[in-house]
């Protein structure tokens, strides 16, 4: 039986060898390798400036909408709603009714020699203007936060290939040195062999999170947009009901 006090700098020296060599490989790897690691950095590290700057805006976007939709159920009037959307944070709910909102006001001003009230009896205020508007409003704003999220699916696809051609190249060096040398030893096939698992790690290791977030966020996406067809609807409900008090 081992004593612990032998095993465990057994251990610690292992994990030490093992951290620096990985390093060290790195640095001795030839240029094609190098490249693929320096690319699968970049397509990572930019991959999580965008996880962090979409995480902060869904996070502003879910706070503020949920006030504001809290200020709609109350019955507001759309002016005061109109002049708290003003002033608030900008989101996507906000921005669909401030386009509802506006054009309902052009529409009234071209019907100025009519009443609203009478308008909307006889069918003449075209309401159907403003659904059409805010559903416009609605797809501008779902392609406004689907921003930058193709770049995370194509590094989800693209960086385990990329990775993969960092292995072929690797194993390609290995053989290399197997023919040079003509010898298959250990230590002649383990300096390619261990550059083609680390272009293969750093491959992963850029494409598991980004495929994670490009999941979780456009989900986010699929729900506010959903929110956002229910407010519509609410909101052409409102002025059907409330028209004269507009």
């Amino acid at each position: 039986m081992s004593s612990p006090g032998i095993g465990f700098p057994i251990v610690a020296a292992a994990s030490g060898m093992f951290d620096t060599g990985v390093f060290q490989h790195i640095l001795l790897a030839g240029p094609i390798v190098k490249f693929v690691l320096l690319t699968l950095i970049v397509f990572s590290v930019v991959s999580w400036a965008i996880i962090f700057l979409k995480f902060r805006l869904f996070k502003g976007i879910e706070r503020n909408q949920v006030e504001f939709a809290k200020a709609f159920a109350e019955g507001k009037n759309l002016a005061a709603l109109y002049d708290q959307a003003e002033k608030s944070e900008r989101t996507p709910l906000t921005e669909v009714f401030r386009t509802g909102y506006l054009e309902l006001m052009r529409i009234q001003r071209g019907k100025s020699g009519e009443p609203a009230a009478a308008a909307g009896r006889t069918g003449t205020l075209p309401l159907e203007n403003v659904e059409r508007a805010m559903r416009k409003a609605a797809n501008e704003e779902i392609a406004l936060m689907e921003t930058y999220l193709p770049f995370l699916a194509t590094t989800g696809s693209a960086t385990p290939f990329i990775g993969l051609f960092g292995t072929v190249w690797g194993i390609m060096n290995a053989f290399s040195g197997i023919a040079m040398t003509g010898s298959a030893s250990l230590a002649t096939v383990a300096p390619g062999i261990a550059e083609a698992l680390v272009a293969t790690a750093a491959g992963l290791a850029a494409a598991i999170p980004s495929v994670m977030a490009y999941n979780f966020f456009l989900n986010r996406v699929r729900a506010i947009a959903t929110r956002l067809d229910s407010f519509s609807i609410e909101f052409m409900n409102f002025l059907e009901r409330n028209l004269e008090r507009v």
